[in-house]
């Protein structure tokens, strides 16, 4: 039983790129549903879930009422929850009602879980919006095998205080038989805030046993399906979008930035990174082109327009400084492409420019290097506050604060040597090979009936 704030039913009989693959690989190998907001508000947000059947894995989806998607989702997850794990503490916009509907809607998840839950199951409830569902199925009496997966950063103990009611988000995540992070630091600042602000009893193999709760806390890196990626760039050359590019490049070099439109991504700070590049590096001028796709997200959200203003003005200015009659330095676009279409435009890159100021994970450091082939690969760039940084240490990693020193990286990255392109990608493949997807997803699991047997 596979639990998520999003739910979205394949259409055409595939699924989606990124998690779906994976928690769809889980459901098939196992039988089950994923239960989860199918993205519609409707009046009624009480109605009982609809029904579906894709590749023998069932759905079950429901809508939210308009406060329930106000309160709990655009107010406590996206402004509350949100920047706190993302060490973004000035931007916490906290409101009492927002929290009262967070819990109400975890709440109501549960209540419609229930009559869908066989005796047999396991259950794998994902992302911060629903942290409380684990302790709303226990008071429920359901006694289950429960697992919680955190996709984004879990924030130290200091800026965790931050939040009012941090105690009562503690206390859900320890309702919890195993509680799933992306890196170690992250499962560390957990147990930290656990022994340091709580009397929660905390063992060296990350166990926990406070009031009665007992789970165990443990690093799952997320990964991607490195074979899907390598079908979609093999069979992606004649897309035109992708053909359109290619031949608009005149030969140039690419630098390619794939991102949602995300205050935790660092697009400002990374566009000014290039900048300082055409700036210092004035051999570069009319040779490299910068493609940053910044995906739609939360547009109704105040922060998000702003951002997007700040971008094109950015973008604006870096272009009418540097651009010459035949060449943009920057290509900014601000829409979503198909996966596929993407999968395309970071197999073509010279450069993969993956710079967040913090990040859980960042799926698509690790698809530019499964899209890259052992001919001529090109050099990743990443942030070493992304947790693919702790996987992928091959890349040129940086710290985004540090826009000269990116942009010496960027430098170097345009003249580094084919044998050292290919020493690097080739490091970076076999990790992300060697965990996968699909490992990501067993891994858990078991370590899931092993806390149960235990």
């Amino acid at each position: 039983m596979v639990v998520s704030n999003r739910c979205n039913v394949p259409r055409g009989g595939s699924a989606p790129g990124g998690l779906a693959v994976a928690l769809t690989a889980a459901l098939r190998e196992c039988g089950g549903l994923w239960f989860g907001w199918n993205g519609k508000v409707a009046e009624d947000g009480g109605r009982k879930p609809t029904m579906a059947r894709v590749d023998e894995v069932d759905y079950a989806t429901l809508p939210l009422a308009r406060d329930a998607y106000e309160g709990y989702y655009k107010g406590y997850a996206n402004r509350v929850l949100w920047p706190l794990c993302h060490y973004r503490v000035e931007s916490i916009q906290y409101r009492h009602w927002f929290e009262d509907r967070y819990w109400r809607t975890n709440e109501l998840f549960a209540r419609k879980l229930l009559p869908l839950l066989g005796t047999d199951d396991r259950i794998w409830v994902h992302d911060y919006h629903l942290i409380p569902l684990g302790s709303a199925l226990r008071e429920a009496e359901v006694r289950q095998p429960l697992g919680f997966f955190l996709h984004i950063p879990f924030p130290s103990p200091d800026v965790l205080r931050a939040l009012p009611q941090w105690h009562r988000l503690l206390w859900d995540l320890c309702a919890y038989d195993l509680v799933g992070f992306q890196t170690r630091d992250d499962a560390q600042n957990f147990l930290e805030a656990l022994r340091r602000l709580t009397r929660a009893k905390v063992g060296r193999d990350g166990s926990v046993s406070w009031d009665g709760r007992r789970c165990r806390a443990a690093a799952f890196p997320i990964s991607i399906d490195v074979e899907e990626v390598c079908r979609m760039v093999q069979g992606g050359r004649d897309i035109r979008t992708v053909r359109d590019l290619e031949r608009s490049l005149q030969g140039r070099a690419l630098i390619v930035g794939v991102d949602r439109l995300d205050y935790s991504k660092g697009l400002p700070e990374r566009f000014q990174s290039y900048a300082h590049l055409l700036a210092n590096y004035p051999q570069v001028h009319g040779r490299v082109v910068f493609l940053q796709v910044a995906q739609p997200s939360r547009a109704d959200v105040p922060e998000y327009a702003q951002l997007k203003t700040r971008l094109e003005a950015i973008v604006g200015h870096i272009n009418g400084e540097f651009a010459e009659f035949d060449w943009a330095p920057i290509r900014y676009i601000n829409k979503t492409y198909a996966r596929a279409t993407i999968m395309n435009f970071l197999a073509m890159a010279r450069v993969g420019l993956v710079t967040p100021l913090r990040d859980g994970m960042n799926l698509v450091a690790k698809e530019f290097i499964a899209a890259q082939t052992s001919e001529d690969p090109g050099v990743l760039i990443l942030s070493e506050f992304a947790g693919a940084a702790r996987e992928l240490d091959s890349a040129l990693l940086v710290n985004p604060h540090d826009q000269e020193s990116v942009a010496d990286a960027l430098g170097r990255a345009m003249d580094m040597p084919l044998e050292e392109r290919r020493e690097r990608w080739q490091h970076g493949l076999d990790r992300i090979r060697g965990n996968d997807v699909f490992h990501w997803s067993r891994s858990f699991l078991e370590a899931l009936e092993r806390c149960r047997s235990s």
